[in-house]
């Protein structure tokens, strides 16, 4: 017998068991940012690879490192996308949407890094993005924090989660500090490990980012980007914090807080959590004033965030979530060929007539006993009983599978009446 094929290293399948959880969190972020007023834009998951080499930055781990890229038969070098900020961005460049417009808009799906999987981190993964354009202010900065803040609340995780904060200034105060920060590192070169040796002089910014716990005392003892904001970006900053100050949310100065990625500018966040180990980050992201010009647009202002799906889930998981998604609320089971012919019938006028019902009707036949243990199975609170004396005489048996209450024998008017409580 040939081996069974199985799934990707680090590519997992959602189980029909699992997938309630996920539709009941995305419906909450789905209304969330109804609220805010933001609208869904839907994207292509291969890109060219030059997108995210002039958004990203090549001198990254993404890049150099973690991106699926390939050839097509064109010859043309196309990439799965390793994270949705640069393709939203080339999207609204490409249909016009930045010319003397606002827009907050989101995304949702599947991004794929070549990375070790580990519990959180995985090579495919669903990440939920949030973007927006045109607004300088840091009061868009706040809206985003907030946003996310409310999201955690519908899902009673607000306390579970950190909010960290700093500000990365402007390009050219970047510079400046960028030229401290290499020659701070070059006085004790031995004590930089191989990837930040090689970063030094590319992207010394990211040796702050490194994990390495062996440079902790000497990334701690590095100077501080914060030092170096000119008064613009300082006043931008002290914005942000007085409105979360005002509006009661905690957060944390983080001042080696970089983002792993070479495009934000001014504000940078991230939520962050102690229930998951290492893998502690479930919400990121900051603004990113310079790409637009970076991908050949005008000037403009841009601010979002992405959030990874499987280590929220897992954070709910950690958490103890207790909350009840049930797949089916009613399971009509079918007794004989008279029933299962009236059985459709009843179905889509009960489907007709409460939308909302999550109706499931037995197929395939089989006894009555085989039939009431799948409808204890699926969840269901109610068993529909459907039989030749019952068509004759219009009526519907009703048992209740989760409370103790008697068996009912309800006509069609006075089931759609239960149900619909």
């Amino acid at each position: 017998m040939a081996n069974t094929i199985q799934a990707i290293r680090g590519m997992h399948d959602v189980l029909p068991t699992q997938t309630p959880k996920w539709q009941f969190v995305e419906q909450q972020l789905r209304e969330v940012l109804a609220a805010y007023g933001y609208s869904e834009i839907r994207l292509p998951i291969v890109e060219k690879t030059e997108l995210f080499k002039r958004s990203i930055g090549e001198v990254t781990d993404i890049v150099e490192k973690e991106m699926y890229t390939f050839n097509d038969r064109n010859e043309d070098s196309l990439t799965l996308r390793p994270e949705g900020t640069a393709g939203c961005l080339r999207a609204c460049l490409e249909h016009g949407l930045l010319h003397n417009q606002v827009h907050r808009l989101w995304y949702y799906g599947q991004m794929f890094r070549y990375e070790r999987p580990q519990k959180g981190r995985y090579r495919q993964f669903i990440q939920l993005g949030v973007e927006t354009y045109g607004m300088a202010s840091a009061d868009i900065d706040a809206e985003l924090i907030l946003l996310s803040h409310r999201f955690w609340q519908r899902l009673g995780i607000q306390d579970k989660v950190e909010l960290q904060l700093n500000s990365l200034g402007t390009i050219e105060e970047r510079a400046v500090y960028r030229d401290k920060l290499i020659a701070y590192f070059e006085q004790q070169p031995e004590l930089l490990d191989e990837d930040s040796q090689r970063r030094l002089h590319k992207n010394p910014l990211r040796i702050l980012d490194t994990k390495n716990p062996a440079m902790k005392v000497l990334v701690e003892n590095a100077p501080s980007l914060i030092d170096f904001l000119g008064e613009e970006s300082k006043a931008h900053f002290e914005t942000l914090t007085s409105r979360l100050t005002a509006l009661n949310i905690a957060y944390t100065l983080n001042p080696r807080l970089v983002r792993g990625l070479d495009y934000y500018s001014k504000t940078v966040f991230e939520w962050v959590t102690t229930e998951l180990g290492s893998q502690g980050t479930i919400c990121a992201g900051g603004r990113y004033d310079g790409l637009i010009e970076q991908l050949g647009g005008k000037a403009n202002h841009a601010v979002g965030f992405a959030m990874g799906m499987e280590r929220l889930l897992l954070l709910l998981e950690a958490c103890g979530d207790t909350t009840a998604v049930k797949p089916v609320d009613a399971y009509l089971i079918l007794v004989g060929d008279v029933a299962e012919k009236a059985g459709l019938v009843l179905a889509e006028k009960l489907r007709d007539a409460l939308p909302q019902l999550k109706l499931q009707m037995h197929c395939g036949g089989g006894s009555f006993k085989s039939q009431f243990k799948k409808a204890d199975k699926s969840g269901a609170d109610y068993a529909l009983i459907l039989g030749e004396d019952e068509v004759n005489n219009e009526v519907v048996g009703v048992k209740f599978l989760r409370t103790q209450d008697e068996q009912q024998t309800l006509s069609s008017a006075e089931l759609i009446s239960l149900l619909n409580k």
